[in-house]
């Protein structure tokens, strides 16, 4: 039970660490499309 609990523990340390690591990827903006629009479109 020890080392089943050891695993589990090293593995999430590992994503955990993965996670805070990782250097985001760059998006485009969502939003520059719009930027010359000035009313909401209602659907």
């Amino acid at each position: 039970m020890v080392c089943a609990q050891g695993i589990v523990t090293a593995i999430t340390a590992y994503f955990f660490y993965k996670v805070l690591t990782t250097k985001p990827k760059q998006e485009p903006d969502s939003y520059s499309e719009n930027d010359d629009e000035t009313q909401r479109q209602d659907n």
